[in-house]
Formats: C-alpha cells, structure tokens, sequence
C-alpha cells in the first residue's frame, strides 16, 4: 500500500488522485483499527516536497509543495521601481522659457485653443491685469482662492498660463462657471463670439473707461451697408460695429478673393427689392459693404462649417485657401484715415482636424509677440516650431489621402495654405502684485505636491526592501523537515502575503476546522505544512489561528471517512443480497420495514453515506449531521411507516416483515433509521382518528339521503315553477341563489368528499339599498312553497324572498321571453331598477372590453356546413364527463326560450320560415336520456378557436382566419347571429362580437378548391393585389 502511495507521490498525481490515493489504505483498515500512520497518510503529511524548477504552477493537493505561490518575484535581484507605481512628480513641472498648456476635460479644446489665443494677446492680458479684484487683492494665503465673475476667472487663469510652475493647469472652473458641457462638442466661431459679448459685458463694470472699452478698443471696427436706388441715385448708409468677418471660403483659393466678395455689390430685385424714400415706393437697388476702420486685432472667420440643404445638416469644407503672413487691408477700407495703419502680421491660426462638423479636435498655432517663435498648442502638449517660422504641413497630412495630397497647391513665399484652418488671427504691431501672490501660492501647492509625491514613492521602496528582505529570510525556513513539528498555513493566505499589491491581514485559519475543533482532511490540499520556526515568525509579525500544528490532525474525522468509503465500495455486494433475502417468507419475529423505502434504499444509503462524508464540512457550530441543511432534507429511510404523531402507521400495506439479519446490513447504512418490531402497536391516536373519519362520513350519508328524499325534485330538477306559465292554485313562489343549488347537489352526490351546506345567502341577490336586481335567467332558483318549507327548516336562510301574483296580463321586460306576467318582491323593498341596469350595464362592457378572449370559427361552403353538428368534438374533461353521467336530466324549458315546460324541442323560424343557421347550434341538445346538457362549448371537427381582442379590427380578424383557414380575406363572408360582419375598420368590441362568440365563415365553392393543401397563393392576394 505505501509502495502505491509512493509512486502516486513520485509521479506527483494531479489533486483528484492525489486526494484517491491519500485513502487507498481504507481498503483494507477497519474504523477500529486506524493508526497514526493511516491519519498521516490520510492528511498527506509525507508527501514529497516540489523543488523549484521541477513544477511550473503550484500543486494544490500536495501540502508539502511550496513552489509557485508567488516568490519568483521576491527571490532574484529586484529593481526599486518595482517597489512603486507612483510617477515622478517632477515630470509634471514645466520647463524653463515654455509656455503652459490646458488640461482637455473631455471635449473641451475648442475652448484650450481661444484662451491661448487671447492669452498671447498682450494689450488683452494687461488689461485683464489691471481689473480690480478686491477678493483677490484680501484672499488669505491659508485658503483656496475661488474666482467669481468671469473676469476673475480669466484674469487668474492668465496668471497661472504666464507664470505658474505647472506643465500644464485645470481650466474646469471657467468652464464650469460658463455653463459648458464638458462631454459635448460645442460650434467654435459661436463660443468665440458669446465669450467675447459675456467678457465686454463684464468689463463694462469696471470703473476705468479704459477696462470698460477694452474689447472694442482691441477687436471692434465699423463698417456700414451702403444702398443706392437704382432709380434716382439716392444712397444710403447703415452704420455696424464688427469683432470679426465672416468670410464665405467656397469657390475661392485665396485670402483676398474671400475679402473681395465679402464687400462686392449685391442686387436688390424682384422680391427683395429696397423701399426708397426719396422714391417712396419699393426699386431695384445695390448694396455693398464698406470698411471704414479696422481693430488693432483682425479676427477672420474661415466659413468652414455651413449648412447642407439636402441632409438638413452641418457639413465642413475641406476647401485649400491659401492666407498671407502679411495682410495689407489698404486696399480694402474706404476713407482711411492717416495715422491708421493697414498691414497686418499673423499672429494665430486656428485648426480644426477631422472630417466631420461635428467631431474632431481643435489646436491653435499662436506666434509669441515678444520672441516671435511659433508654438502649437495643442491642449496638455505644447511645442515649439524650428525657425520662428509657421509649419501647418503635419496638421494638413492628417486624415488626408494620396490623391487629395496631390491636388494640394503650391503656396509663394510669404503664404501659407490650409484645408483646416477656420480661424486667422491678424494683429498690427506686465502684471500687478496681488495675481503674482496668487501664483506663488499655486506654485507652492505644487512644490508640496511633488515633495509628498518623493515621500511616498521613498515610503514603498523602503517598505518593499524590508519585505525582499523578510521573504528571502523565511521563505528558506518555510519547508517542514522531516522528524521536525510543523504547522498548516492556509495557501490563500502565502499568496497573498508574496503579492505586494494587496495588504497582508492576519492569518486565518477558522474555515478549516472540523466539527472536532482539528484541521479537516479535506482541507489539506488548500494549506501548505511549513516548519514550526516559520509558523513562529509568521504569527508573531502577522497574528492569527487559530494555529494548527502536528496534534491538529483528526483522527475522528478520518475514522468516519474510512467507515463510508468501506460501505461505499460494499453497498453494490449488501444489495444484492438483501434483494436476495427479502424474497424469502417470513412469519414470527423480525421487523417492520417500509416498502417505499425497501424499493429505495440503495440510492437512500448511497445520500446518506454522500452527506455522511460531507457533514463534517460543517462548521464547528454546528453538530454533525444535525445542521440546517439536514433538517430540510425529509426523506430518510423507513419514516415512511412513521405517523404523525411519530408512532408505527396504521396502514399495514405500505409496509413488510423482514429478517434479523436483514435489518443487520440496513442498519449499518442507516443507524438512526426507526425501529419496529412486531410487537410494536400501531399509533392508538390514527385508529381514533380513522374511525371518527368513518362515524363522519356515516353521518353526512344519512344526512344526505334524508336531505335528497325531502328534496327530490329539487335535485333532480323535475316539475320546477316557472315564471313564463305560473302554475294555478299557487299565490307565492320562492327564491333561492342558484350557487346554493348546485352546491347542495354536489353533497348530495358525493356526501364523504364534499362538504354539507348549512346557509341559504340570499343577501347575495340584494344590492346595497336592499332592493332586488337579479332575474330569473341569472342567479335564482324558484321553490314551491313546500320546498321552501323544508329548506327553512334544514338550512339557516339569512333573508326570505317571495315572489307573490300581483296581477295578470300586465307586460314586463324582466324574463328576456317578454312572458305577460307581473310580479312584486317583498323584501326591504321592490326590485331595484337603478342597480339591475347599473349590473346589466357593466355586464354588456366587461363583454365589450376584453382581452385574449377565444372565439370560434365555423367554415360554411354554400350555406353547408362542411361538419355535421351531431359530431362536436370531445373537449370536456374525464372528470367532467363523469359528472354529467352522474346527473339526472334537466329541463332547460325555463333558461331556453326555444324549449316548451314539457321539454319537447320546438325551434325558433325566421321570418320565410326556415331555420336560422346563427341559431342552430345553441338548439342541438342530447336527448333526456340521464345527461345533462353541458355549459362548455362543445367544439366541432374543423372549428377553429382565435384568440382576439376587444379592440382589434375585423380586417386583423380575418388575417388570423386566413392563416387558420388558407381562406383569403377578400373571400370571407363572416356574420355572427345572422348579422353580416363587412366593415374592416370596426373594431370586434362594436360589432358585437363578445367572448365564446361563433362567427360563420361562408367560403365560396371555387376558393376551397383552389386552397386545398396549399395557401401560396394567399400571400399574393392578401399582400401583393389591392382588392
């Protein structure tokens, strides 16, 4: 066995057999006979331990090996930046004579590329200095400062992009404050616009009129809309104020050519002709745009963006204009004054990169006014061009393809040429102390940024080489040698004590107890056995347990697995046998085995010895075999012949005599099973019980026979009182609720399963002012008055209702048959017609109002029906059929209109006399031959049921029959009751079409035949021909 178990361990077995052959030595060791080396065996305590190299993953079912569970990472040379996961901080510090960019907060670099735009303007950004800002001038250094206004947040924003020691800075509160989404693309050329109209807004507040007209001062011209009639020459001019030009780029190359149509003539004609006033009516006219000064910064709109009439959506053209780094405007303005320049330099380009109008990414090319490099900014990135001179080649290279490159144009010296620039910025060519104080307090908030950055990035290397050190000192003392104490580590927890990346907690060893307080077997293979020096060292820096050592193993538990692995391989031997001795007659002594579980008792044992060797697994709170899920399962074995009351059944059948020897083998399986002998009396408390069940049902026979003998015509429905013809000597009939009727009946006929009825509810039929509001068709039925004399006596009626004769002759509309017949209710009250038409009215809606209702189709060819009625098909249930055998004839004479007192059928004519086809199969009854007529709807062969809806159409009902039938629509001929159905637009509700309807469908001779086997041709008429 040992030599076994050694070539399972050298082969080093997968867990499975691993865990196979730790219990091959039950085989042959009894329970009885365990020792210490079958505990050791079982706990696989001599396992040989893995050597580096030799496993590639860590063996789970071999406690012994500690290869694989993280130390490669701790055992080798280690570089300190492991150790961390923490950037230098000094990468996020700008470097010297470079310009600070702006953080994207999602899609928010249109705005990055304006504010750098307007930063590099300088007349702009010293005046923004100079706006007063007293929160800011008394801000205590200990607090964050918090811009309000708009120019607070640019004037401090500036400040930070000129001096701050930040590669780059967060402008989220100036576009927090301007109410920007962060998550969506906004239009550039707008935002340029209302910023610039919000940010003179806010300069007007200033007490220096200089602050107050900055913006004009530095973006404003004036331009004017000059008319001239083309009548009598009168000319007219509209004075404006501009902060930018809007040119139109399509169909033009260059510059200048978008300039020039901006200001040529344009024709007022036709309908847009110009009211004169020198003329006083409505003339041809031109107009024109003249230029009379211009803002010492030139901001041109590139219409790039324009709307697409065709796809009612914004579209970008990707048109090549070629732009000057000098722009002379003389040639453009019209009374220019003297002292008025008009050479421009340019001093910013704005890109849009991307295809669409709606996405992409926007940068800004801006030339420092100070040293005349050109620098791209392109949000966080910012770089500076070579040779102070504009490079836009890699911006126009994006998203373009070869053939598009090819058809790029040359651009002169002096000119440069972009398929995405949207923007041209022209320009004709110090800060106070309270904004320096309010950067150097940012900038020390990043100097302290970066030294706690330096400390903690020190903190996790020291940490991480004191932890090197600690791994390589135990990892050497963790192996168990042999002779030596030792103790069991949970494997989870050495993982995670040899990855650096989670925190080590303190040891815990709770789930691996047995319900003796020791190590579970089952729980080896999730431990590794370590020496006890190591096990020392690791409780004392880490805390835990609780701690399992050698004397931790548990020879109980390992008792109890050796038993149900003996039984286990023995079950199929027992079976056979006891199959064998069980057929054997026994008389005299022996014991009394349940025969549901002597059928089962093989998979009962096989359940049994599956918990038996997992209920150990339970918790050391909980007792073996007696937990929770122990509880919940019933089924054990011979509880079968227990009763209630926890005594031997008194049902002899359900249970068999077997031997001694027998009863042996069961109970080594099931030794809590319960025991009876012969001798054992059945339970006293069930035989009391069975015989009062018979004094009962003995009882309720009597009572029924003597019940239906003083009732006999009551229950077997014969000579009842009827309102169409009141029987003569009689002055007063009765009524009682139809549901007490057929209740009662039911005892009648099944007095030991039913129960007896003792209440008459007549208030059922009152409505709530007492009156009476239920007819005779509905939920009455009416007693002579002898009847009702037995039934006052037998039964406890709440409240009496008579029916007198009042008068004869007398027309009333309360049997549906309009009998001439009068009569009265004395109760409370008469018959109340406010209730009665309140109930027959939501009655007619809940018939108007359905949903997932069934109706029936019938198929007639020619006015025949293609199914004979005498045929309907069998859809009741056995049961049911059963229950009509069982009932005696009814007359139905006073519910059918169609049927005389006397039961003979009469049939309703129409008006030429012969039958209606609509009212035939509401007549078919069986003839009085003991089976009542049945309420269900008795299908035919070749009826088809539909599942609709109130408010369904009639031409969706007929595409349902034409997939049932194969029956075009435009070939149905459908009518209910004799009424034509035809309006395809009415819904079924309004044609009267109600639950359990049956609606004729009259099919032509020609469409059966053509339909026959086949509805191809279906789909061609119904969906491919407007009939």
């Amino acid at each position: 066995m040992s030599d076994r178990f050694s070539s399972h361990r050298r082969t080093m077995a997968p867990r499975i057999q691993l865990e196979k052959a730790a219990w091959l030595w039950v085989q042959t060791v009894r329970p009885e006979e365990i020792r210490l080396e079958h505990i050791e065996l079982a706990y696989r305590i001599n396992l040989q331990a893995c050597k580096r190299g030799t496993c590639r993953r860590n063996c789970k079912g071999n406690p012994n090996c500690l290869v694989g569970i993280g130390e490669q990472a701790w055992l080798g040379e280690i570089d300190e930046n492991t150790f961390h996961n923490i950037d230098d901080p000094n990468s996020e510090r700008r470097d010297k004579n470079t310009f600070v960019g702006l953080t994207n907060l999602g899609a928010t670099c249109y705005v990055n590329t304006f504010l750098q735009v307007w930063f590099h303007n300088l007349e702009l950004r010293r005046s923004l200095y100079q706006c007063h800002n007293s929160r800011a001038e008394e801000h205590n250094s200990e607090s964050e400062y918090v811009p309000q206004s708009i120019c607070e947040h640019l004037q401090y924003l500036f400040a930070l992009l000129q001096n701050s020691n930040r590669k780059y800075i967060d402008p989220s509160s100036l576009v927090k404050a301007l109410g920007l989404d962060t998550g969506q693309q906004q239009d550039a050329q707008e935002f340029s616009k209302l910023f610039l109209s919000l940010l003179e807004d806010t300069l007007t507040k200033q007490k220096s009129p200089n602050l107050q007209n900055v913006i004009q001062q530095q973006f404003c011209g004036q331009f004017s809309y000059a008319t001239m009639c083309n009548q009598c020459g009168r000319s007219s001019a509209l004075p404006s104020r501009f902060y930018e030009l809007e040119l139109n780029i399509q169909g033009h190359k260059n510059l200048t050519e978008c300039v020039t149509e901006f200001l040529e003539e344009e024709k007022l004609d036709g309908e847009n002709r110009y009211f004169c006033e020198s003329c006083q009516s409505k003339q041809n006219a031109t107009r024109r745009i003249r230029l009379h000064s211009l803002p010492p910064t030139l901001n041109l709109q590139l219409m790039r963006f324009v709307f697409d009439r065709q796809t009612g959506h914004k579209k970008k053209l990707n048109t090549f204009i070629s732009f000057p780094e000098q722009l002379d405007m003389g040639l453009f303005l019209e009374g220019q004054q003297q002292d008025q320049t008009s050479v421009y330099e340019l001093s910013a380009v704005l890109i849009h990169r991307g295809i669409s109008a709606y996405s992409g990414h926007y940068i800004a090319h801006v030339k420092d006014a100070r040293t005349g490099d050109w620098y791209k900014f392109n949000d966080e990135e910012i770089e500076k061009m070579e040779g102070k001179k504009l490079q836009l080649g890699i911006e126009e290279d994006i998203a373009e393809t070869v053939k598009s490159q090819a058809r790029k144009p040359k651009c002169s010296k002096g000119y440069h040429c972009s398929r995405n620039a949207y923007m041209l910025v022209y320009k004709v060519q110090e800060e106070p102390t309270f904004l320096q104080r309010l950067v150097d307090q940012d900038n020390h908030k990043f100097e302290e940024w970066c030294s706690e950055m330096v400390d903690m990035r020190k903190l996790s290397v020291d940490k991480g080489k004191a932890k090197h050190e600690e791994v390589k000192e135990l990892y050497e003392l963790l192996p168990a040698k042999d002779g030596e104490r030792y103790e069991f580590i949970p494997t989870n927890w050495l993982k995670k004590w040899l990855d650096d990346s989670t925190a080590t907690k303190e040891i815990d060893s709770s789930s691996f107890l047995c319900a003796h307080g020791k190590l579970h077997p089952d729980k080896v293979g999730d431990s590794k056995r370590v020496s006890l020096k190591a096990a020392d060292l690791l409780y004392e820096r880490y805390g835990g347990g609780p701690r399992l050592d050698d004397l931790s193993l548990c020879r109980e538990c390992v008792s109890q697995r050796c038993r149900v692995l003996r039984l286990k391989n023995q079950l199929n031997e027992d079976y056979k046998e006891i199959s064998s001795l069980v057929k054997r007659t026994l008389s005299g002594e022996g014991y009394w085995v349940g025969k549901a579980s002597l059928r089962s008792w093989r998979q009962l044992a096989l359940d049994q010895l599956e918990e038996d060797d997992h209920e150990t697994k339970l918790s050391s709170s909980q007792t073996n075999g007696k937990g929770p899920a122990n509880e919940a399962k019933q089924e054990t074995f011979n509880e079968d012949i227990v009763c209630s009351h926890g005594a031997l059944s008194i049902l002899e059948t359900e249970r068999k005599l077997v031997s001694a020897e027998v009863w042996t083998k069961l109970r080594e399986y099931f030794p809590k099973a319960p025991e009876f002998t012969p001798t054992h009396e059945a339970c006293q408390q069930c035989l009391a019980l069975e015989q009062e069940v018979k004094d009962n049902e003995a009882v309720s026979k009597m009572m029924a026979l003597d019940q239906k003998n003083q009732l006999l015509n009551l229950f077997n429905e014969k000579n009842r009182p009827t309102l169409t013809k009141w029987p003569q000597g009689i002055d007063v009939l009765y009524v009682v609720p139809l549901f007490f009727v057929e209740e009662w009946r039911k005892f009648i006929r099944r007095p030991t399963k039913s129960s007896p009825v003792s209440n008459v509810g007549n208030t059922l039929l009152l409505c709530p002012h007492g009156g009476f509001m239920f007819t005779y068709e509905s939920l009455i039925t009416l007693l002579w008055p002898s009847e009702w004399e037995v039934v006052s006596r037998l039964f406890i009626v709440d409240q009496p209702i008579s029916i007198h004769l009042s008068c004869v002759n007398v027309a009333t509309h309360l049997i549906h048959a309009c009998v001439c017949v009068s009569w009265c209710v004395f109760v409370c009250s008469d018959l109340c017609w406010e209730c009665r038409e309140s109930y027959l009215f939501q009655q007619q809606k809940d018939l108007r109002e359905y949903t997932q209702a069934t109706i029936y189709i019938r198929k007639v060819i020619e006015d025949k029906r293609v199914v004979k009625e005498a045929a309907p098909e069998l859809t009741a249930s056995s049961s049911e059929a059963e229950e009509e055998r069982e009932e005696p004839p009814k007359v139905e004479g006073l519910k059918d209109p169609y049927f005389c007192q006397d039961g003979t059928k009469r049939l309703k004519l129409s008006n030429d006399g012969e039958e209606s086809a609509a009212a035939e199969p509401e007549t078919y009854m069986s003839k009085l031959d003991g089976i009542r007529r049945s309420t269900r709807h008795r299908k035919l062969r070749g009826e088809k049921a539909l599942i609709v809806s109130a408010n369904q159409t009639l031409k969706e009902l007929k595409i349902q029959i034409m997939h049932a039938f194969s029956v075009a629509p435009f070939d149905q001929n459908l009518s209910i009751d004799g009424k034509i159905l035809s309006d395809d637009a009415a819904t079924l509700g309004s044609l009267g079409v109600i639950p359990e309807s049956i609606i004729c469908l009259k099919v032509p001779d020609y469409v059966c035949l053509m339909f026959k086997g086949s509805c191809l041709l279906v789909d061609y008429f119904v969906f491919g021909h407007a009939h």
